[in-house]
C-alpha cells in the first residue's frame, strides 16, 4: 500500500494514496500505524483524501487500530473523508468512535497541534 507517514508537532500523520483501501493490501496500513503506535505515539491522524472505497476488512482494522491506540491512552483520527466512505463509517458506527474530519489542518487543530 502506498503511504507516507509525517508529523506535525506531536502528531503523527499518516497518509494514504491509494483510491481503494481493501483486504489484500491492508495489512501494510496497519503495520505502519501499529509500528508508531509501539514507537510511542499517542496522536495518530490518517488522511484517507484519496480513498473513494473501503472494505469491511478496513473498518475493522479501524476499529482495531482505535482500541490499540485508546487503550495507550493515544487518541486516533481520520481526515479528508470522501462521501462514500463517510456512508460506510455512518452504517457501522464507526464515527462515533472514531473522529472524522474534512480535512488535515482542522483535524491537527482538534489535536491542539
Amino acid at each position: 500500500m502506498n503511504l507516507t507517514t509525517e508529523h506535525h508537532g506531536d502528531v503523527a500523520v499518516v497518509r494514504v494514496q491509494e483510491s481503494r483501501m481493501l483486504y489484500p493490501i491492508l495489512s501494510d496500513f496497519a503495520s505502519t500505524v501499529s509500528g508508531l503506535v509501539q514507537q510511542g505515539e499517542k496522536k495518530v491522524l490518517v488522511d484517507l483524501t484519496p480513498v473513494t472505497y473501503l472494505d469491511s476488512a478496513t473498518i475493522g482494522c479501524l476499529m482495531d487500530l482505535y482500541r490499540q491506540i485508546s487503550s495507550g491512552g493515544g487518541t486516533v483520527k481520520l481526515s479528508g473523508v470522501q462521501k462514500r466512505v463517510e456512508t460506510m463509517l455512518t452504517m457501522t458506527n464507526t464515527q462515533n468512535f472514531i473522529e472524522v474530519h474534512p480535512d488535515v489542518e482542522s483535524a491537527l487543530a482538534s489535536f491542539g497541534a
